[in-house]
């Protein structure tokens, strides 16, 4: 994954001829890749979902840890934008979440989802209601408690899914940060010339495994609920087939 500044992403994609903004390359940067009005900046798109979830973006620096698009292919399960105030504190979290349905949603974890241990001063803690299909194997009544070190020269992220208190999935990202240069970045390109194939194709993979030991299927709740991406790439653009009652509205039918 990279670490970019949304304000310098032409800038930072400059950085080699194997790389591009809004171009094929073997890695590029789409703006597409993200959530909101295509002609507003990156800035701009976040200040007004910010502004529609009640909050207020932080006038510092934003970065945006996520996979570029390589070889034209690309799939984020989930990106984080990282907002800054103008005392280059860490101030707010968005968590743009994308599922294989070519849907995405936005998670804004501020202070009003921060359930921290204050002696706990390394890392931060959010816990939230779930109110996005991802997985056809989670229900969508679950909670989720995510915990954030802030990036320094390494960075943590662990999410965990909880369903009535109790855990059901639990993941953990650990990145180590390395310079922006075109040495490392070709490095990298060799090492895993295809991540983004490599990341959806273990997402199918894995709900196979899991089909085959006779997990019940959560459906998608249906067609119309949540917010298309911009761009829809093969292997996370599956239909979400009919739309179906929430649970608490059939209970709502059942009872009446």
């Amino acid at each position: 994954m990279v670490s970019l500044d949304i304000d310098h992403i032409p800038e930072l994609m400059s950085i080699s001829r194997f790389t591009s903004y809004n171009r094929w390359n073997w890695a590029s940067f789409y703006d597409a890749d993200h959530f909101g009005e295509l002609r507003c900046s990156l800035r701009e798109r976040l200040a007004f979902d910010a502004h529609e979830h009640g909050l207020e973006l932080p006038d510092g620096r934003i970065f945006l840890l996520t996979h570029l698009r390589y070889l034209g292919y690309n799939f984020n399960p989930v990106s984080f934008f990282y907002c800054y105030d103008g005392q280059e504190r860490l101030n707010t979290i968005l968590a743009e979440v994308n599922n294989t349905f070519g849907e995405t949603h936005n998670y804004w974890l501020d202070e009003r989802n921060d359930s921290t241990n204050r002696q706990a001063a390394n890392a931060t803690h959010y816990r939230f209601r779930k109110e996005f299909h991802v997985s056809p194997f989670l229900q969508m009544d679950c909670e989720y408690e995510w915990t954030f070190t802030e990036p320094t020269d390494s960075l943590l992220i662990q999410t965990n899914s909880l369903r009535g208190g109790q855990p059901l999935f639990d993941a953990t990202l650990k990145l180590e940060a390395q310079e922006w240069t075109a040495h490392n970045l070709h490095r990298v390109l060799l090492r895993h010339p295809w991540m983004t194939a490599r990341v959806i194709a273990g997402i199918h993979w894995q709900a196979i495994r899991l089909w085959g030991k006779r997990i019940p299927v959560v459906h998608h709740p249906g067609p119309g609920i949540f917010n298309p991406v911009n761009q829809r790439h093969m292997g996370a653009a599956w239909s979400p087939g009919e739309r179906r009652a929430s649970e608490l509205e059939q209970e709502v039918v059942q009872k009446s």
